[in-house]
């Protein structure tokens, strides 16, 4: 069996050192990584890497192939775009810098090394721009239409991706489509509304988004115009004389229009004997006028009128009086001073009249005695206010046929 020396096994290893060394400084660059595709906001900053080993003595580059242009060589750039700019961390990565990117700068970026064949890895940048409305290719903010007319609302938007529209009402109610389905949102660049109505005016929202933040709207105001419509809940009210009472109408109109009352052909206003008030709620209006202390001259027809520029309605209200409740009659008996004794039934009813404009808080009260068998015969008296008490009252009446006197009468009344 041979016996190695030391020195064979240190000449060996010696070898060995020298061959690894030499292999070292002999091969080739190659990329340690692939160049990762960078997606990037528009107006942000964005950085592609380049990992190379054993670069040795060789240079790297970098090119955007979509413009043909060369960027940076080594650690010079090269292109007059002030936005590129290299760096090196002084191992194996070589970055590109790109500041305040533009929609230009997407596409392919190639990281190449002068060897002989030369060798390069492909990198993407892809470039995001949030969505923008193209105000001069859709509908105006605000649009009018005549109702049951059709009209189509346009929304147009750039961006990248592409953007998706989609269409709501602003007060949250569904959009009538085609007139045949509603739907809360409606998807397409183009909203057509058929024969629309005054329960679709309002404000519509043109939404556009793409993933990219921020999404963006434009509110676009759909006016229907219409002539005045009017209703009146009660075409008939009554009220007693001394009292106060409202009466009311409602109406429908856009545009806005000019509401207003009539009563003996004369247009009412708020006076300390009318109090006129007005509840609007968009294209609705309630009208309400309230007469204070009815007197006779109140009685009568009123009318609300509403009128713009499309048309002219109105409404008529008849204003009754009802007259004061009476008490029910009451039967007493009354006897006679004649040839011969006799006893008649007495019909008594009491009434209260209107009071007269300044009169004082007493009334007179009217009291009818009607004989039972005499109809035509009445006997009237009027009795003051003072003596408004409950018990017993003395009424002279006279009977046209008879010399006799009817000299005491004895009635009950309830006052």
């Amino acid at each position: 069996m041979t016996r190695r020396g030391p020195c064979r096994s240190f000449a060996i290893s010696v070898i060995q050192i020298i061959t690894i060394i030499c292999q070292v400084l002999t091969e080739e660059p190659r990329f340690a990584e692939p160049i990762p595709n960078v997606t990037v906001a528009l107006g942000r900053d964005a950085s592609l890497p380049c990992v190379v080993e054993h670069l040795g003595t060789y240079k790297v580059a970098w090119i955007h192939i979509d413009r043909q242009m060369i960027l940076t060589i080594h650690r010079h750039v090269i292109t007059r775009l002030a936005r590129f700019s290299v760096s090196h961390d002084n191992a194996m990565t070589w970055l590109l810098h790109v500041s305040q990117v533009q929609q230009e700068d997407r596409g392919y970026y190639m990281c190449q090394v002068n060897t002989n064949p030369m060798i390069s890895q492909v990198g993407y940048l892809q470039v995001v721009v949030p969505p923008n409305i193209l105000d001069e290719e859709s509908t105006q903010s605000a649009v009018a239409v005549r109702e049951n007319q059709n009209i189509s609302l346009v929304c147009k938007a750039d961006g990248f991706p592409a953007p998706k529209i989609m269409w709501r009402r602003e007060d949250g109610q569904p959009i009538s489509v085609d007139r045949r389905k509603k739907v809360t949102v409606y998807e397409g660049d183009t909203l057509s509304l058929q024969r629309i109505s005054r329960t679709e005016m309002g404000a519509y929202l043109c939404i556009a988004t793409n993933a990219v933040p921020p999404s963006v709207s434009k509110r676009i105001i759909v006016d229907v115009e219409f002539s005045p419509m009017i209703w009146v809940p009660n075409q008939l009210v009554g009220a007693p004389a001394g009292t106060d009472v409202t009466v009311d109408c409602h109406t429908e109109a856009h545009p806005r229009a000019i509401s207003y009352w009539v009563y003996d052909n004369v247009m009412v206003l708020p006076t300390k004997k009318y109090a006129i008030n007005t509840e609007e709620n968009s294209y609705r209006a309630h009208m309400k006028l309230t007469v204070r202390n009815l007197q006779t001259g109140d009685f009568g027809n009123y009318r609300c009128i509403s009128k713009n520029s499309l048309g002219e309605t109105e409404g008529s209200i008849r204003l009754y009086e009802i007259p004061m409740p009476s008490t029910s009659p009451k039967a007493t008996e009354m006897k006679s001073n004649g040839n011969k004794e006799s006893v008649r039934r007495v019909n008594v009813s009491r009434s209260v009249p209107r009071a007269e404009p300044g009169a004082g808080t007493e009334r007179p009260s009217v009291v009818r005695a009607q004989l039972d068998r005499a109809p035509d015969r009445e006997a009237v008296y009027r009795q003051p206010h003072p003596q408004h008490v409950s018990g017993s009252k003395r009424i002279h009446c006279w009977r046209q046929p008879f010399l006799a006197i009817i000299v005491l009468v004895q009635v009950d009344l309830i006052v």
